[in-house]
């Protein structure tokens, strides 16, 4: 039977037990400064606003756990929804069919990206970066073939029915189940297939072992390649997704929809305690950091009047300050300094 006190030790040891108690502080403090701020409608809002990193940090957590990193993902973003717009306004065809393709392409991409940290053992730093300048210039030249001006969007997308009701393709980026909005459904849903996948599957097995230690992977018969290469296409896909839905939740698609999100993509990845050397990392941890920034971003406006320009900079110190304080925690320098400070 185990120990209660051994179970309370290892509960606090768990990275997500201070997120959630992170969490709850925020809102506590968000709430007491302004009380506009524990508004359900607001906050809901919010996260649609947000959700964008919240999907795409699910799967970048995966390209991490495997010790590479993706940084392209907001620039698949952009080429998804200029894809979208100019197959359905200009090349006239059918909404559905023109995200299917726009969707194949983004998976060819992160397949592409994929094959070079795999199989050609180019560092997923430098692939995914030049991958996010290719796949910018790409959509801008995509965003050139449209009779719309790139600068402009091209919007009209379907649909709203005679009861304002939104249906159709924008039904998947301003539509509601009993009050809830969808991309907060599609949120959660996605949640729960990653948890699968990472923590009940031998999928997610893999990943962990390739992370830990990628020539035992393949020893032990891993196709350590083709499921590294897998995580990229993974991770393409749900930029893709997240270009859908703010396609059709703008109304507007644009090249460059996505530009911005790198930073807050690995952030709560890395906040969540995923390590950037590979081999550990939950998507609980991912989602309570996601919800983190979120709320961060949300309530520093309203509350404290920060601008919003200058909301970079509180998620850029808290990135730095997780990466070295998990820098002094796996090298152990405080205990270090202890000692040394004891014997002297």
């Amino acid at each position: 039977m185990n120990n209660p006190n051994n179970m309370l030790k290892k509960l606090l040891k768990r990275w997500e037990l201070f997120l959630v108690v992170f969490l709850i502080l925020e809102i506590a403090v968000f709430g007491a400064a302004n009380p506009k701020f524990l508004n359900p409608t607001k906050l809901m809002t919010s996260v649609v606003n947000y959700i964008s990193v919240c999907i795409i940090s699910l799967f970048v957590t995966m390209v991490m756990i495997t010790g590479g990193i993706d940084i392209q993902a907001p620039s698949i973003i952009g080429l998804t929804s200029i894809v979208i717009g100019v197959l359905w306004s200009d090349a006239g065809m059918n909404i559905w069919v023109a995200v299917l393709l726009a969707t194949l392409l983004a998976a060819l991409c992160g397949a592409l990206s994929g094959f070079f940290v795999a199989y050609c053992g180019v560092q997923p730093m430098v692939v995914t970066l030049g991958g996010s300048f290719l796949y910018s210039g790409l959509a801008l030249l995509i965003s050139s073939l449209s009779a719309t001006p790139a600068y402009q969007g091209i919007s009209g997308f379907p649909g709203k029915n005679d009861a304002g009701k939104y249906i159709d393709f924008r039904w998947l980026g301003k539509g509601d189940i009993c009050g809830i909005p969808v991309q907060i459904i599609i949120y959660v849903l996605l949640i729960a297939l990653c948890m699968w996948i990472l923590h009940r599957t031998k999928y997610g097995e893999r990943l962990f072992l390739i992370g830990v230690n990628p020539g035992a992977a393949e020893y032990s018969g891993i196709n350590t390649r083709m499921v590294t290469m897998s995580t990229y296409i993974l991770s393409a896909v749900s930029a893709a997704l997240v270009g859908i839905l703010l396609t059709a939740n703008l109304n507007s698609a644009k090249y460059n929809v996505g530009s911005g999100y790198t930073m807050g993509i690995i952030t709560a990845v890395v906040l969540g305690g995923t390590l950037n050397t590979g081999g550990k990392g939950s998507i609980l941890g991912t989602v309570l950091a996601s919800l983190i920034l979120c709320i961060l971003r949300y309530g520093l406006p309203l509350c404290f009047n920060v601008s919003t320009q200058n909301l970079d900079l509180p998620i850029g110190i808290i990135l730095v300050l997780v990466i070295l304080g998990r820098e002094i925690a796996g090298q152990h320098m405080l205990q270090k300094w202890f000692k040394r400070r004891k014997t002297h």
